[in-house]
């Protein structure tokens, strides 16, 4: 994990060009660099690149041109199972939709993670059994997540995340399918999260949550930043 007294930035985009095809190019010669500790907030209209950004950084596509490094590893060089192993141990993702296995528990949801990275399952446990118990779903641990309301599956979600402890937590659009109450407490829980020294790169069209959890935020508009400025409050 990235020492936060490192001037180095935890991701590092740098000259990145995108295409798809003969169209406009998703991104332009994009270049953005996020230091750890930071909650960056990515907003932008639909087609800006926020998409193809949040994936290239994910190692789940590889730019046109540039380079991207995220916790010093050129994550563009990857090939398919190193990326795999990238994504097991150096980022977090949280989505939308919860993408949660509704046939496992929640503890069992929870534990996936450390074990498709081999961790002993006594530590892996012990490890889910702290996060639910911090994210207020100890409760639910042997419930299915069809049982749960979204604002707890999405909690459940993020304890996934975080179950191998990693530099990044990606959050895409994570209060978009929840009613006002669960978005709130979804907000309260990421804003917690980076207040205890978690990087998070948020992307959304929710100026609210971008508002209440983003220490800076950038716009995206036809593949290029329009605005990168830091919040003012939180």
């Amino acid at each position: 994990m990235t020492d936060p007294r490192n001037d180095d930035p935890l991701i590092d985009v740098h000259d990145v060009t995108k295409a798809y095809g003969e169209g406009p190019h998703a991104l332009a010669g994009l270049t953005l660099r996020v230091r750890a500790g930071e909650a960056l907030a990515v907003l932008g209209p639909s087609g800006s690149g926020k998409s193809t950004l949040l994936n290239l950084i994910a190692g789940l596509d590889r730019p046109t041109s540039g380079s991207v490094t995220v916790d010093g590893v050129r994550v563009d060089r990857l090939n398919e199972t190193a990326s795999a192993t990238y994504r097991r141990s150096r980022i977090g993702m949280v989505f939308q939709f919860f993408n949660l296995l509704d046939d496992l528990t929640v503890m069992e949801n929870v534990l996936l993670p450390a074990q498709l990275s081999g961790t002993p399952r006594a530590r892996a446990t012990a490890r889910a059994g702290e996060l639910l118990a911090r994210l207020g779903i100890e409760r639910h641990a042997r419930n299915r997540p069809g049982s749960l309301s979204g604002g707890e599956r999405q909690r459940v979600a993020v304890a996934r995340a975080l179950m191998n402890r990693p530099p990044l937590l990606i959050a895409d659009e994570p209060t978009g399918a929840l009613d006002s109450a669960s978005g709130a407490g979804v907000r309260d829980l990421l804003r917690e999260l980076n207040a205890d020294g978690q990087t998070i790169l948020l992307v959304t069209h929710d100026l609210t949550l971008a508002g209440s959890c983003a220490t800076r935020t950038v716009e995206l508009v036809d593949g290029r930043i329009a605005r990168d400025v830091p919040a003012v409050t939180r």
